[in-house]
């Protein structure tokens, strides 16, 4: 895939980074030099490589480095504490790990310590690596802290590369020739570990081409190979970044590399600078959110812009009204995957009626059923809600390591998700919650999801979400709780509260009805922005 791409594209731009850019036959001959190092320093067809970095430039080289090299991929979140770093160099059975100098001093150090990983070679990059700066200049901002840095200490027994130096030393002419088969693992990504350890699933080049082709078949109609932007404010630890990343080097596109996605004036600069070459933004809804507070972004002409994809957790309808008013109608194209499924698996057509509120029909080559959350044998009728199972090209091939998880997950090749839709007589599918979220109140069933979305449309509400919590009169029964972010200019007060009790009383049945409701500052988010139902319940 990246060698069409170079040849197809040679002049493209691939990314941009800060006013940092390079073109795709540029950027090959990085990737060149990083693969070249990890063979001559004994890496092997197989072997894992973790990728321990922010969204930078470096992060697409070692990546498609190690692809070239015959590796498997896996990336790390950057906010895990030293335990958890372990736990995933140690599962996974990494070889390499190529964090920054920063994270480095502050947490992969104390992790390489323990001495319970297989971790051979760290390879360390600054941020700044490959921003055009002068020496001088680049010294200046680490002074003033601007640019973070961090102090490398080797390690006995492990070998230490700087980033640079692999790219300065090492044949960048050709990759090293190694042959990749369709069935060799491409990435072993981690899910969250809601329910244990996080699992690491099990992803081939054949699931993410898959995944690549269909997606380039669902928007070919708009795209313009070669010549197309898009933005994404996804890190690329998470699998909906990873596969943006990926998507738009199989597109030909350039993708712009954000930094800091709560930055909404850097990501408003860089429309304005790209313009009409922006095909399409993919974030979660919170940071469209964030957009829409900033005056500066509905001044902007966006007429041009083909689409909105948004994921990984639910946009508000009255939300969704509120942002295309000022994106165009029909922009926002919900979709849904989970990182089993490389991660797509519905979306809303690019070209053809869209249903708000819904994550859209099922990709081509994708199979989905609805089944009863009790029997996985029974499908549920049109406008029942069950768990969702999904069969594809795309889906993952087990968690490793793990086979009673695979086993249970994993039937018959479909993947049994844990979330709960509803699918309606056009075939639209609208999540309504995850397993794990549903609030069992007096033996009935409540969607967290629901009951979000319909609090939502309160006008002193900006974002909100409800939990379960054991009900203290009756035993194994739950009781709904609600935590509220309020609009700016609305007070935390006794009145508020009754009258968005009184809302709620008047648009859900008794039982959905929160019975405690608690205003928070701010409510906790996971990494890539989504509301932390996890955190919530231990509040």
């Amino acid at each position: 895939m990246w060698k069409r791409t170079v040849n197809n594209y040679p002049n493209s731009l691939c990314y941009d980074f800060q006013g940092a850019r390079a073109t795709f036959q540029e950027t090959e001959k990085y990737i060149n030099s990083f693969a070249n190092f990890l063979v001559e320093n004994g890496i092997k067809k197989g072997d894992l490589v973790a990728i321990n970095l922010p969204n930078l430039p470096q992060f697409i080289v070692s990546m498609f480095g190690a692809f070239s090299a015959g590796c498997a991929a896996t990336g790390m979140n950057f906010l895990l504490q030293p335990n958890e770093i372990m736990y995933q160099l140690k599962d996974s059975g990494a070889v390499v790990i190529i964090t920054t100098d920063g994270f480095y001093e502050e947490k992969v150090r104390k992790a390489l310590q323990t001495g319970k990983t297989d971790v051979k070679i760290v390879i360390t990059t600054n941020v700044a690596d490959m921003l055009d700066l002068e020496p001088s200049m680049k010294e200046q901002l680490i002074k003033i802290g601007k640019i973070p840095v961090g102090k490398v200490e080797p390690i006995d027994g492990i070998l230490f590369s700087d980033y640079n130096e692999v790219l300065e030393q090492f044949p960048s002419d050709s990759p090293p020739a190694v042959k990749i088969d369709p069935d060799d693992v491409l990435l072993l990504q981690y899910t969250g570990g809601t329910t244990g350890p996080p699992k690491g699933a099990i992803l081939t080049h054949r699931n993410l081409i898959s995944l690549m082709q269909i997606i380039n078949h669902w928007f070919e109609p708009g795209i313009n190979p070669g010549n197309d932007t898009i933005i994404s404010g996804f890190p690329f630890f998470h699998l909906a970044g990873l596969q943006f990343c990926l998507q738009t080097t199989f597109m030909g596109a350039t993708q712009i590399l954000v930094p800091d996605p709560r930055d909404t004036n850097y990501m408003i600069s860089k429309i304005k600078e790209y313009g009409d070459r922006i095909l399409l933004f993919y974030n979660v809804p919170t940071l469209y959110l964030l957009l829409l507070k900033n005056r500066r972004f509905k001044k902007l002409d966006l007429s041009n812009v083909q689409g909105y994809i948004s994921g990984a957790a639910p946009f508000p309808t009255e939300s969704i009204k509120e942002f295309e008013d000022i994106v165009g109608k029909g922009k926002v194209i919900e979709g849904y995957g989970m990182t089993e499924n490389s991660p797509g698996c519905t979306m809303n057509p690019y070209f053809g009626p869209k249903k708000i509120g819904t994550v859209g029909i099922p990709l081509p080559n994708t199979e989905l059923k609805i089944v009863d959350v009790s029997d996985r044998n029974i499908e549920v009728p049109i406008g029942v809600a069950g768990e969702i199972a999904i069969r594809g090209p795309q889906t993952f091939q087990g968690y490793w390591n793990k086979p009673e998880e695979t086993k249970n997950a994993l039937v018959d090749g479909w993947f049994y998700s844990g979330d709960v839709g509803v699918m309606d007589e056009d075939g639209y599918i609208k999540i309504v919650d995850r397993t794990k979220d549903m609030i069992i109140v007096s033996g009935y069933k409540v969607f967290s999801v629901e009951v979000d979305d319909k609090f939502n449309k309160h006008p002193a509400i900006e974002l909100c979400s409800s939990v379960g919590i054991p009900d203290p009169k009756r035993p194994g029964s739950e009781i709904v709780k609600l935590y509220i972010l309020l609009k700016k200019g609305y007070e935390a007060s006794d009145d508020t509260k009754a009258d968005i009790l009184k809302f709620a009383q008047e648009n859900l049945a008794k039982y959905k009805v929160p019975k405690i409701i608690e205003f928070l500052k701010e409510l906790p988010l996971t990494s890539i922005g989504k509301v932390d139902k996890k955190l919530l319940r231990k509040l």
